[in-house]
């Protein structure tokens, strides 16, 4: 493990720190002063404070997967208005109880957007740039919509 950390030292993210509070609650933070709170619910043992780790894979492929999406799109010259992008899981009932199914359904609005482009922006980032997308294909089948306001 060593020898690939020190191959690879120039393209490693900054370290995330994570740190327990309480209970089940931790906070992470990283080298430029973010931070996001974690906790589950009270019947699984903590307060609800903050996102689920779980949570936080759904959160991370909505963001990567919507920065993909806005900058195809911005290449193409279309304008957007709004766009929300509502991402859902469906785990599976044994431990490790990893996300089974994941969707992706994607909200756009904008000035004249061309759906060919919205379909081209989605694939691309789905087939070819979405890392967490990447990721979770390894264990869980990814689908997505969309809808043009």
């Amino acid at each position: 493990m060593k020898r690939v950390i020190e191959e690879n030292k120039g393209s490693l993210p900054s370290a995330i720190r994570v740190k327990w509070i309480d209970g089940r609650c931790f906070v992470a933070n990283d080298d430029m002063g973010h931070s996001i709170v974690m906790d589950v619910s009270k019947d699984q043992g903590g307060e609800g404070s903050g996102f689920s780790p779980m949570q936080l894979l759904l959160v991370a492929l909505g963001g990567c997967t919507g920065m993909d999406v806005v900058g195809i799109l911005q290449k193409q010259r279309q304008k957007l208005t709004s766009f929300e992008i509502v991402v859902s899981g469906e785990r599976v009932a044994d431990y490790p109880k990893v996300y089974g199914k994941v969707h992706v359904d994607y909200r756009l609005r904008g000035e004249a957007l061309r759906e060919k482009a919205v379909q081209e922006a989605i694939e691309l980032s789905e087939d070819k740039y979405c890392s967490i997308g990447a990721t979770i294909k390894k264990t869980a089948q990814l689908s997505h919509s969309y809808k043009l306001q």
